[in-house]
């Protein structure tokens, strides 16, 4: 099992539901260079998908810190059974 940051920890806390990006930004109230780069990590991982709007998933390779602020996170199934496990 890949180990999780603190970070990954947090902000997967706040994915078990469709977020966008400001209210990571809101509720974290990180600088938007962490929040991004923890975005991509997970989104690495296959911890968490990537979605266009509410019900547009992306299935194609996303540059989460080019595009990040423009789109909407949930976890993975594999995101949340990890995160559960710690």
């Amino acid at each position: 099992m890949t180990a999780m940051s603190n970070e990954e920890f947090d902000l997967l806390d706040e994915l078990y539901f469709v977020q966008p990006y400001s209210y990571l930004r809101d509720v974290t109230g990180w600088e938007d260079e962490l929040i991004l780069k923890t975005l991509d990590s997970l989104y690495k991982k296959g911890y968490i998908k990537c979605l266009s709007g509410p019900d547009e998933e992306r299935f194609d390779q996303v540059d989460v810190r080019k595009e990040g602020k423009d789109l909407l996170y949930l976890a993975t199934k594999k995101g949340l059974m990890t995160h559960n496990t710690l």
